[in-house]
């Protein structure tokens, strides 16, 4: 299965890069995803609603306009973008990772919350969440306060994990989304609830469905 994704914000050619070797490891047998930039006209960074929107839009143009070959298209970002507005409306799926990752904590039955590098992201990930049906099911998002370099920064990221998976755990939550489709987290980092990589998770599903 080759799959088409496009980053949400511009990315420069290392981060593109180190985006699309992260895909490369993640990837089970059968499934490639080929990252594109989305391109100098979209945000460097999702820092407001205003920045969620126009990334948005900039997503779903470049999806419908998704060359041929491909057998799916994704969106590189955790917020969906697109997703549901063109879910059944392309002759390939658009998978999203919220999607498939929360749904898998829907449907599996275990309680899940998020994390998020701010209060804009946070907000659009309990929409996203309300889209899908499952509002009950996510008990939270805690912010954690980050600038959009933390995203390739582990160990500033995973620094900043503990005292907001912990006070998730408290709610009862058993999964904690890590709200970022880029961000890797130490496996030695020790929290009170499981942290998912939404890619992780995503992809490991899309290879056993294929």
């Amino acid at each position: 299965m080759r799959i088409y994704a496009v980053t949400p914000i511009h990315v420069d050619t290392d981060e593109l890069a180190r985006r699309q070797a992260r895909y490369a490891a993640l990837s089970p047998p059968g499934v490639q995803v080929l990252l594109h930039d989305i391109g100098p006209d979209a945000p460097r960074a999702l820092d407001t609603d205003g920045q969620v929107r126009d990334s948005e839009a900039l997503v779903i143009d470049a999806l419908k306009g998704a060359p041929d070959g491909f057998d799916a298209l994704l969106p590189d970002c955790v917020l969906d973008p697109g997703v549901a507005d063109l879910a059944g409306t392309l002759p390939v799926p658009v998978f999203g990772l919220l999607r498939l990752s929360l749904g898998w904590s829907v449907l599996t039955g275990r309680k899940s919350a998020a994390v998020a590098r701010n209060k804009a992201i946070a907000d659009e990930i309990l929409a996203r969440a309300a889209v899908y049906g499952w509002s009950a099911d996510l008990l939270g998002v805690e912010v954690l306060d980050l600038d959009v370099h933390a995203i390739a920064d582990t160990d500033r990221w995973a620094g900043t994990l503990g005292g907001a998976v912990t006070t998730l755990a408290g709610t009862g939550a058993r999964d904690v989304i890590n709200g970022c489709s880029a961000v890797d987290v130490p496996a030695d980092v020790v929290l009170p609830a499981r942290v998912v990589d939404p890619t992780a998770l995503a992809l490991r599903l899309i290879g056993a469905g294929r």
